[in-house]
């Protein structure tokens, strides 16, 4: 009988397969293992807090203002806490658009912000 492995006894052979069957793409996961259904008392969306962001509405896909401030967030990096100059080298070191360049230098330029969304606040968004 040939096993394809000669490194290996017949018996850590197969306590080997045995530790990776859960893991091998197309095998069915043990029960236990299985992620569990949504409880009834769970909501169905989750909402953006009003104090946070200034949307009070269901975030993810789909929703126009949450994009907008991702795609925003995603040219200011990790230049927190910062201010207008360094908030704006930032984002010219990400190439980031001109419209997002632009909103950057109508900040103030001696505040400094510590999150996305307070530089989104400033800017009145």
């Amino acid at each position: 009988m040939d096993r394809g492995s000669n490194k290996h006894s017949p018996r850590v052979d197969d306590s080997m397969a045995e530790e990776v069957r859960g893991n091998t793409p197309g095998a069915r996961a043990e029960e236990w293992k299985m992620a569990e259904p949504s409880g009834e008392d769970q909501p169905q969306t989750t909402l953006v807090p009003d104090d946070d962001y200034g949307l009070g509405e269901p975030a993810g896909v789909g929703n126009a203002d949450a994009e907008e401030f991702s795609r925003f967030g995603s040219y200011l990096g990790r230049a927190f806490p910062g201010d207008r100059d360094r908030l704006t080298a930032s984002a010219h070191n990400l190439n980031a658009p001109d419209d997002i360049l632009a909103a950057l230098a109508s900040l103030p330029p001696s505040t400094e912000f510590a999150t996305a969304a307070e530089v989104w606040k400033a800017l009145g968004r």
